[in-house]
């Protein structure tokens, strides 16, 4: 059974999983309210508010629930340091995933009714460590067709969980796509079905981008990762 919760909105052109960490800069009063609300709050885990991406050529206050896609990550306020002029500079961490039902938009500060969706229990088997291992090594090719280097070497594994739940919700944020299909894999169901897709994606872009040539070096493991 799903449970549900109501919670202030924060829809971003981005896409936000579980564990990472995401800095804000927030200057709208209306957001500024939300900082404030969530700091009367005691218990710091409670202070969870949903990230949520804007549908591309959407605007809420024409499309109101349509503009926004259906799946999100709710973040907890970890650090809040005030400007003279009323600005917070915040840090936050996504926490759990959310599917909001429906959209309060009466105020300037939207609040959704959202069901939460907890990654489903997933038994570490060999063949989801096969799974990881080999997610990790497209991952490898992709990163290596990225910087031009077609002969040379990534060593991911030092540097990466071995959690497969981690491992997927890493590589949603770190591998270059759309709004729509990153989307796509955070709404995915459970951790082999994201996984699954992410070595989809990655044989495809790597295809691609060896066809077209060398890119420029990108930067995929960004230092405000979380790796919990």
């Amino acid at each position: 059974m799903l449970v549900s919760s109501r919670i202030p909105l924060f829809p971003l052109n981005t896409i936000l999983v579980p564990g990472l960490v995401l800095p804000l800069h927030i200057f709208e009063p209306r957001y500024r309210l939300m900082i404030q609300e969530l700091l009367e709050i005691s218990d710091e885990e409670q202070r969870e508010f949903g990230i949520v991406a804007v549908r591309d050529g959407h605007d809420i206050s024409t499309n109101g629930i349509e503009a926004l896609h259906p799946v999100g990550t709710s973040t907890i306020l970890r650090e809040a340091n005030i400007h003279e002029d009323g600005r917070y500079d915040v840090v936050t961490t996504g926490s759990r995933r959310f599917r909001i039902t429906s959209l309060d938009s009466s105020a300037p500060l939207l609040r959704a009714e959202v069901e939460w969706l907890p990654e489903p229990e997933t038994a570490q088997t060999e063949q989801l460590a096969l799974l990881t291992h080999k997610t990790l090594q497209d991952f490898s090719a992709y990163r290596i067709a990225l910087s031009g280097e077609l002969n040379g070497e990534f060593s991911l594994f030092e540097e990466f969980p071995t959690d497969p739940t981690v491992v997927s919700f890493l590589l949603t944020a770190a591998i270059l796509l759309p709004t729509a299909e990153r989307q796509e894999l955070l709404a995915a169901h459970d951790t082999p079905s994201r996984l699954t897709l992410i070595r989809t994606l990655l044989k495809r872009e790597t295809g691609l981008i060896t066809q077209l040539g060398a890119l420029p070096a990108v930067d995929l493991l960004p230092s405000n990762a979380s790796l919990n």
